[in-house]
């Protein structure tokens, strides 16, 4: 049964990593396209922590559930935040540019 509820887990911490990734893909292609129409040092940062969120968030999440690695947890935070951080640059991008 336990062997059951740790697989369950494991497929679940796998599935949120691939969520996040997918719901971040989006993200990075419209950085893109809106660096290519009026690039802004704002966006670049704001594309390179969306990046990095998604690969330490996600990535972290597929390595703590494919190595086992505990500790791997620990490190997923730090992508979350850099999808904040991403998100909010983005914000302020957008605001600025719609207020000029």
């Amino acid at each position: 049964m336990s062997g059951d509820v740790d697989v369950a887990r494991m497929l679940s911490t796998f599935e949120t990593g691939a969520r996040y990734q997918m719901y971040h893909a989006p993200v990075l292609i419209l950085i893109g396209l809106l660096l290519a129409r009026r690039p802004g040092r704002m966006l670049r940062i704001a594309g390179g922590c969306v990046l990095a969120g998604v690969i330490i968030f996600s990535g972290s999440l597929y390595m703590l559930v494919l190595s086992g690695v505990k500790v791997l947890g620990a490190i997923v935070p730090i992508g979350g935040m850099l999808l904040i951080i991403g998100w909010t640059l983005l914000a302020i991008a957008a605001w600025r540019d719609e207020a000029s």
